[in-house]
């Protein structure tokens, strides 16, 4: 479909009217000569009064050749700025989807028990299951994985293969990173290789552990400082069973998670800390995260456009130079 980025500009198409008929072509000398722009149209009209004269000349002047070609070259050199388009079907654009990387802690206790409904399992194993469901639902988006204990590892870069990701996932053991927690080393990793994707503005970090970081060459709180300059969000998960819960407020031990810690780098970073104690509040904390991050690809409604206004300044040069040619013969 062919439309006009300014059409009131056709308005232009009158001005050769305005100056035939507002503007008198013909002005009466002191010597009472007439002036006209088409000297050899006097031959045919020079026994005429000036009354019939003007309407005549008038007339031969609208429906001359020269008038006629050149208002043809007029109206091209218009139809040109009023910027002709060609204008496609419209349809709806897909928004730039979230890089997300997965950051979850396998020190030895992931090992713990959780419970899942009537039944008990240890931490990773519902951690696979639960993650594993999160990223089958997140096919829109590109996933990582970096585990950690005492070192951190990146395990997949950022990647639309949601198949290999979860293979990696559902693979993995508690211990095989070593056995203490180094949370500082794992955000700075992730914040690393989310950094690298400039051109990607949708960016999370989703980080889950049941410790306290205790080992590593970044400390939380220097992770926390790195996490709120690179402006990225990092939505962070503690596991930490009921009973230790209730034994940590009585004051009867150490709960063992650095609730603190992970509560201020959610809120540094503008995101949200949530706290697992057991199977199915974990799986509703992912599957908050899933709302508060939607997939949905759907942008606004737009149609493609291509200028054509080249097309008329062609016609307009090719009309030209056939003007030219014509002229050229007939003063030979």
């Amino acid at each position: 479909m062919i439309s006009f980025a300014y059409p009131y500009l056709f308005f232009l198409l009158l001005l050769p009217f305005v100056f035939l008929y507002i503007i008198n072509p013909m002005k009466n000398t002191s010597s009472g000569a007439l002036l006209v722009p088409f000297i050899k149209d006097l031959k045919e009209i020079k026994n005429m009064t000036n009354a019939s004269l003007f309407v005549h000349a008038h007339d031969s002047v609208l429906f001359s050749f020269r008038f006629f070609s050149l208002f043809v070259l007029w109206a091209l050199l218009v139809t040109a700025i009023a910027r002709p388009q060609l204008v496609g079907e419209p349809y709806r654009a897909k928004t730039q989807n979230r890089d997300i990387m997965l950051v979850i802690d396998i020190s030895p206790s992931m090992l713990r028990p959780i419970y899942m409904q009537n039944n008990r399992t240890d931490r990773l194993s519902a951690v696979k299951w639960v993650v594993g469901d999160f990223i089958n639902k997140r096919k829109e988006d590109r996933l990582g994985l970096i585990l950690f204990g005492t070192r951190a590892y990146l395990q997949s870069p950022l990647t639309y293969d949601k198949n290999a990701v979860y293979d990696i996932l559902q693979n993995i053991d508690a211990g095989m990173a070593g056995t203490t927690t180094s949370v500082g080393d794992a955000l700075g990793i992730a914040l690393k290789n989310l950094k690298e994707h400039k051109d990607r503005p949708n960016k999370l970090i989703i980080l889950l552990s049941d410790g306290e970081s205790n080992d590593g060459a970044l400390s939380m709180k220097e992770a926390i400082e790195l996490a709120e300059k690179e402006n990225i969000k990092i939505y962070t998960i503690g596991i930490q069973e009921e009973a230790r819960f209730i034994r940590s407020l009585l004051g009867m031990g150490a709960s063992g998670l650095d609730e603190e810690g992970l509560k201020e780098l959610a809120n540094k970073t503008k995101a949200n800390y949530f706290k697992a104690t057991d199977v199915n509040s974990l799986k509703q904390i992912y599957d908050k995260i899933d709302e508060l991050e939607p997939q949905d690809s759907k942008g606004n409604i737009i149609q493609n456009k291509k200028d054509l206004f080249y097309v008329p300044l062609i016609v307009a040069l090719i009309w030209s130079i056939l003007l030219l040619i014509i002229l050229e013969r007939k003063m030979r």
